[in-house]
């Protein structure tokens, strides 16, 4: 089975489209139609349906999509038995801030080969099994194994179409979100973007809607423009673009600032020699006044929050 063309379909699953997909692994849409096209034909089965609003995964798509995902796994962890390579850290999003910090360490040290990936295990599993050497996540609890530093705070946004209630006002109260529909489909059970937001929902009281399938970041600024009632949460620092005619509006939420805190964590004992110089690069920044954390995350005084 060609894993660059699994590879391609996860992709897809991802972006939630053909032409993000390809923004995603630097190749062209008709690239990514063919590789689709490839696997398809090797599975003898259709793996998605385009709609006006993107790929939808079929009822096979569906199926395949674990068994793909482990696909990559294993080949994760057939390469980092027998080579270095280059240091492999994961995001949870190509347009998230994280993504940005590791371009411009990129470009700081271009002697460094580095390679930015997005996996959607925890980030324990995903140390451990080899498939990366660091990862930037909200650290829920620290495994003895592994080793984290508090990299930065990333105030949490709300996101509102122009017919919203909240349309209208520059800042809210995160008590003042309560009994609005917070949609945010890609908050997956068991991640730990998931306990975050769990826990921001149950501290404040709030109804956040991670229904149905995530079919894309395009997709959901889709519904929350045509909607008077769905709104979505997004971290500030998200490049996020959008046709003018959706008129969206990006109201601050505070007293206090929902913050996300972003950590780089990583196994105590990889030998990777890029790791020290990624670590030092990043430094340790100053934790946000009036901020709402997790009380997971309630110690900002620690380098390494932990919890258990």
């Amino acid at each position: 089975m060609d894993l660059d063309a699994v590879r391609t379909f996860v992709a897809v699953v991802s972006a939630g489209r053909f032409q993000d997909a390809a923004v995603d692994l630097s190749i062209t849409q008709q690239a990514v139609s063919k590789r689709i096209a490839t696997l398809e034909k090797t599975l003898g089965a259709r793996l998605f349906t385009r709609t006006a609003r993107g790929a939808r995964l079929t009822t096979e798509g569906e199926a395949f999509l674990p068994h793909a995902r482990e696909l990559l796994s294993a080949e994760a962890r057939a390469l980092a038995s027998v080579r270095t390579g280059p240091l492999r850290v994961d995001v949870i999003g190509r347009r998230l801030c994280p993504a940005t910090l590791l371009r411009e360490f990129h470009e700081s040290h271009p002697e460094i080969a580095l390679e930015v990936v997005t996996l959607f295990d925890t980030a324990a599993t995903a140390l451990r099994t080899g498939k990366i050497d660091a990862s930037f996540r909200a650290v829920v609890q620290l495994p003895p194994d592994l080793d984290a530093r508090w990299v930065f705070d990333e105030p949490i946004e709300l996101l509102c179409g122009p017919r919203h209630p909240l349309a209208g006002t520059s800042s809210v109260t995160p008590a003042e979100l309560a009994g609005h529909r917070l949609w945010l489909p890609g908050v997956a059970p068991g991640t730990e973007w998931g306990a975050y937001y769990g826990a921001f929902a149950t501290a404040f009281g709030l109804s956040i809607d991670a229904a149905g399938p995530n079919f894309g970041t395009e997709v959901v600024l889709d519904t929350v423009a045509e909607s008077a009632e769905v709104a979505t949460l997004f971290p500030t620092g998200a490049r996020l673009l959008w046709p003018a005619e959706h008129d969206l509006r990006r109201v601050r939420i505070e007293r206090p600032v929902p913050v996300y805190p972003h950590s780089l964590v990583w196994r105590r004992d990889n030998p990777h020699p890029a790791l020290a110089a990624l670590r030092s690069y990043l430094g340790q920044g100053t934790r946000a006044n009036d901020a709402w954390h997790p009380r997971w995350d309630a110690q900002p005084s620690r380098t390494v929050p932990r919890t258990g």
